[in-house]
């Protein structure tokens, strides 16, 4: 049995979603990992991980167009923008979302499906340096 952590630093461009499969691919093959299980964490409060199709561009203009509808990015009716007007809705966003995947590894392959992608998003504007966690337990 073999346990593994280690970090991932993703750099981003401010807000939406960027994919971040081949990343996590090339630290699959980097580790020499076979078979097990890989969870990824991120350690932020304003950016979340999911999984999603990564074939269309039209899902993840029309995910961005949804979280501005519920979740509006107006300062007036927050309290908390200790970060800028964008803060307080980002943490919202990052609540309805996950902090943490957790994707089976077989044959050295992470086992998404045919349109599946590991994402990142950023809910903030702001460039930001985002730092996952990765955890695997397997052979």
């Amino acid at each position: 049995m073999i346990n593994l952590q280690d970090e991932l630093v993703i750099l981003n461009n401010g807000q939406g979603m960027y994919e971040i499969t081949n990343n996590v691919y090339d630290w699959v093959i980097k580790n020499n990992i076979i078979k097990g299980q890989l969870i990824l964490f991120i350690q932020h409060t304003s950016a979340s991980l999911t999984i999603m199709e990564n074939a269309s561009p039209d899902v993840l203009e029309d995910i961005n167009s949804f979280f501005q509808k519920i979740v509006p990015e107006d300062s007036s009716i927050y309290k908390h923008a200790y970060e800028g007007n964008d803060d307080m809705p980002a943490h919202i966003k990052s609540m309805l979302t996950q902090t943490s995947l957790s994707i089976p590894i077989n044959n050295r392959k992470i086992q998404l499906g045919t349109w599946q992608g590991i994402y990142l998003i950023e809910h903030r504007y702001s460039k930001y340096k985002r730092k996952l966690i990765l955890s695997y337990i397997g052979q």
